[in-house]
């Protein structure tokens, strides 16, 4: 539960600093993807694997995949009818047993109708969720940052010497 509050407050660090809207964006979208399908999977591996080689927040894509995990559940039975309809195409059967041939594609379950429907929806969903996501994140930026740095609290947090002390550390700490 600790390393969840830890990401959470690091993910709330991240919307309220100056990092790049789209890794941030990026991140909550992995992080959609690895919530919504199952986590014992190949393409489970290959998100985690663009986490780690491109710029993109990997603390956002924790914190989604956390929160999504709950809403893939609630959709379970969805994700079963639209797989069970994907899988049962017999106009896909013979590219089915290709696959099925294949040596790595079948480590991707994708003969399970909840791992089908669940990849299916979400590669669906994933563009709209990094638009929205990116939408979301420049209009908070520019609302609720915005106006809590114009509150007296934050003027007189800014003033302390505390503060000033771990600004100037937090910009040594990252250059």
């Amino acid at each position: 539960m600790g390393l969840i509050l830890k990401q959470l407050f690091s993910f709330i660090k991240l919307l309220n600093s100056d990092t790049g809207t789209i890794s941030l964006a990026m991140g909550m979208t992995c992080g959609f993807i690895l919530g919504m399908t199952p986590s014992l999977s190949l393409h489970s591996l290959i998100i985690f694997l663009i986490l780690f080689f491109f710029r993109i927040q990997i603390g956002a894509a924790l914190v989604m995949a956390f929160f999504f995990k709950f809403v893939a559940f609630i959709l379970d039975p969805a994700f079963h009818a639209v797989g069970s309809k994907m899988l049962e195409l017999p106009s896909l059967q013979g590219f089915y047993t290709t696959l099925y041939n294949m040596p790595l594609i079948p480590f991707t379950r994708f003969n399970n109708s909840i791992v089908m429907g669940s990849a299916v929806i979400t590669f669906i969903l994933s563009p709209f969720v990094f638009i929205m996501s990116r939408i979301f994140i420049v209009k908070y930026r520019a609302t609720v940052v915005a106006r809590f740095k114009e509150t007296k609290l934050w003027k007189a947090i800014e003033a302390t010497k505390f503060y000033q002390w771990y600004y100037k550390y937090d910009q040594y700490k990252w250059n």
